[in-house]
């Protein structure tokens, strides 16, 4: 496990890092990526597609919060296979597989190698030249000089915040036993969540812009809500389960109550309107597609019917791939020893939850295309 980042304004809980590990296991996001590959590959040929084959034969592409697991070489297997089947003339391709500081870059790097060996054996000749470099860094700051990314992509990153809202993580109570937005969350406590959401996407926005030539595409793929209602996104239940996996233990007293109470997810799962919306003020891109589809919280569920055949194991699967993720926070924040046992408590409430309703993830899919540079100025 990576060390997580320091929180601004959090003097009681670092924020988890976001882009460096899988938020719901690797076989979420491995679905995720096969479920988009038309979008991503018209992407690419849209990138391809912009070089001139007299001064530019050099195509960047970047992707965010790459993480070290199994599918750190999924997107560049696909960005390959696109512009082989692009049938354009040949170019470079240069990979920056960007995650935080505290990523295991030496083993992505040791991966490296053996994708190139898979890749070389099914591919062969076809592949065009391509160099893969690592690039630490948030993807809440610059990464690159102006204009030299032809395409950008993320995949179950951009739900997390860059950090908890302010007011939050003074160590307020104003979201009294929960850990992110539930029916019973205040209605100022959900602002400042959108609040939050609205100045980190905005913020993602410029910085990309400034990165990619003019037309530059981007496809990003992350956890939302089917409604415009935040109180009730789907994905407030998996994070209700775990704070009620936490009160279990302050009745057993072997967690504080004022410990849960100023504890916050550096979260927020936006509809597509609230995409949309902060899209359309920064006038810096065009939408190319947005599309929302639904993920099983067992990430090793296929099926698509709405009975879960196995409850228990299903509830320890959908435990396991959340520990993943929250770990180093319910470390930092409540100490290692209570671990085992809240996530038993956590893998029983979500099997009595799916045995009731099986319930999914709404995730977003978005492809953008940069406006051309000095546009916006020269509109106003």
């Amino acid at each position: 496990m990576a060390t997580p980042r320091t929180a601004k304004g959090r003097p009681n809980l670092a924020p988890p890092p976001p882009h460096l590990l899988l938020p719901f296991g690797s076989g979420l996001e491995e679905k995720s990526i096969l479920k988009t590959r038309p979008v991503l590959h018209k992407s690419v040929a849209a990138a391809h597609a912009s070089l001139s084959p007299i001064t530019s034969t050099t195509m960047v592409v970047a992707d965010l919060g790459c993480s070290s697991g199994p599918n750190t070489f999924l997107v560049v297997s696909e960005v390959l296979a696109a512009i082989v089947a692009d049938q354009r003339p040949p170019v470079h391709v240069q990979f920056f597989l960007n995650d935080l500081p505290g990523n295991d870059f030496n083993l992505v790097f040791q991966s490296l190698e053996m994708f190139k060996k898979v890749a070389a054996a099914e591919k062969g000749e076809a592949l065009p030249p391509y160099y893969v470099a690592g690039l630490p860094g948030s993807f809440y700051t610059r990464l690159f000089p102006d204009h030299c990314v032809h395409l950008f992509h993320s995949s179950y990153s951009l739900m997390w915040r860059s950090k908890v809202p302010e007011e939050l993580s003074r160590g307020s109570t104003l979201n009294e036993c929960n850990i992110y937005i539930w029916e019973a969350t205040p209605p100022p406590v959900v602002k400042l969540y959108q609040k939050q959401f609205e100045e980190d996407f905005s913020l993602f926005l410029q910085l990309r812009h400034s990165e990619l030539v003019s037309g530059g595409q981007m496809v990003l793929t992350f956890v939302g809500r089917k409604n415009n209602d935040a109180l009730r996104g789907q994905v407030s239940y998996m994070w209700r389960l775990l704070a009620q996996a936490l009160q279990s233990l302050v009745q057993q007293g072997r967690v504080e109550k004022e410990k849960l109470d100023s504890f916050d997810l550096p979260y927020y799962a936006p509809s597509v309107d609230e995409v949309k919306e902060v899209i359309r003020r920064s006038e810096l891109f065009d939408i190319n597609h947005v599309d929302l589809f639904e993920s099983n919280w067992d990430p090793h569920d296929d099926l698509d019917e709405d009975l879960v055949i196995d409850g228990a194991r299903s509830g320890v699967n959908v435990a396991k791939s959340i520990r993943a993720v929250v770990e180093p926070l319910i470390v930092h924040h409540f100490g290692r020893c209570i671990l085992k046992d809240l996530f038993e408590m956590f893998a029983h409430n979500v099997a009595k939850h799916l045995q009731k309703v099986k319930t999914k993830y709404p995730v977003i899919v978005l492809s953008l295309k940069a406006k051309m540079h000095g546009k916006k100025h020269n509109e106003e």
